[in-house]
């Protein structure tokens, strides 16, 4: 599994949902398989509960999940089925951290944002980026017929096929205080993967006065960003 990471800086909304709706879809047209995950760094839990004036419409997944409309893209560029647990949020990680803790699965110990949090990111994603999610795996294997009847479970399970590449887009700006545990879990990350196998993309704006770009802005969120 290989593992692609798009990050965002100087402002956000600059369509790194696109970007990674895009590389997939060309990434297919070479014949890989691809998946998806949205990381928002915000304290909800999901999109369920937001102003749709202050985040925009929620997107409901085949599971029930409301997430953030980029999962929306991402199932109609690249013609996959997401779960809710393809959207990472602060609140999940956070929720499922502190149950951990509750049941006494730290065994004592004190629970920290590095290491605790940090590796329930890095835990999360690997979970998720090898859950079959394509037309060509399982997401329609209700409809298929085995010698003439539907396709069992078990089919569905042989058929299933794991995906070659995992799109991640970490939501935000590089720089904001919400996101930089997400970016020290996938600092560490590329550790655990190797770095054969992982590969960071930077999104940033490039701004025009008179006729000369300016690339000070976006130096300045490379910075921030090798500085995690």
């Amino acid at each position: 599994m290989k593992y692609i990471v798009v990050t965002g800086g100087v402002v956000s909304g600059l369509g790194k949902g696109v970007t990674i709706s895009s590389m997939g879809r060309m990434l297919q047209g070479c014949g890989l398989r691809v998946t998806s995950i949205k990381i928002d760094p915000y304290l909800n839990v999901d999109a369920g509960t937001m102003s749709p004036f202050e985040h925009g419409e929620t997107y409901v997944l085949n599971d029930g999940g409301e997430t953030d409309l980029d999962l929306g893209n991402y199932e109609r560029f690249l013609s996959i089925s997401l779960t809710s647990d393809h959207n990472i949020t602060t609140g999940k990680v956070y929720r499922k951290v502190i149950g951990k803790e509750r049941r006494g699965d730290y065994l004592g110990k004190t629970v920290q944002v590095v290491p605790h949090i940090t590796n329930e990111i890095q835990d999360w994603i690997e979970e998720v980026a090898h859950v079959p999610v394509d037309d060509h795996g399982n997401r329609h294997w209700e409809a298929e017929a085995v010698d003439g009847d539907v396709a069992t479970v078990a089919d569905k399970d042989k058929d299933a096929k794991v995906a070659d590449i995992c799109l991640i887009e970490v939501g935000g700006t590089v720089g904001d205080i919400e996101s930089s545990v997400f970016l020290e879990a996938l600092r560490q990350f590329q550790f655990r993967v190797g770095p054969s196998n992982f590969c960071l993309t930077f999104v940033s704006l490039v701004p025009i006065m008179g006729e000369e770009q300016k690339t000070k802005p976006t130096q300045h969120g490379v910075r921030d960003l090798r500085s995690v």
